[in-house]
């Protein structure tokens, strides 16, 4: 399983590396994680942040406040309890996001072009399998 593992992980960073989208924003890494919690989970706070990134909850405040200044996201009031604050995402936070996480889609395309029906479905099929297994995770 080991071998697998490595073969996975080199085959990921391949298609990444060469298929990602280039990068025009200033984001820490942090950063872009952080737009990602709030991109997959519902209700995210600054303590789950905190939680999230294995940080003080004053450092993902610090964190959050720089992410508010660049409008990449916004907080609102929980409509059941004025007193909880959730974060979301605003427009152009969702694309620095997908700058940043998602693979170039015309670079996609000419390498799907390239393949049969069947091995697009396949691919579609694996990642499909593999990303239910890696929300179970979390």
């Amino acid at each position: 399983m080991t071998g697998q593992i490595t073969r996975l992980n080199q085959y990921w960073t391949d298609i990444y590396f060469y298929l990602h989208y280039p990068h025009e924003d200033k984001i820490s890494h942090q950063a872009v994680r952080i737009l990602q919690l709030i991109e997959k989970k519902q209700f995210v706070g600054v303590n789950d942040v905190a939680i999230f990134l294995q940080i003080s909850p004053n450092t993902a405040s610090e964190h959050v406040k720089r992410l508010l200044e660049k409008k990449y996201i916004k907080k609102e009031k929980s409509a059941e309890d004025q007193r909880k604050v959730s974060l979301t995402l605003t427009e152009l936070g969702k694309s620095v996001l997908h700058r940043n996480t998602s693979l170039d889609e015309e670079k996609l395309k000419i390498v799907l072009e390239q393949l049969s029906n069947q091995e697009r479905m396949m691919i579609e099929k694996a990642l499909e399998i593999l990303s239910k297994g890696a929300n179970k995770c979390m």
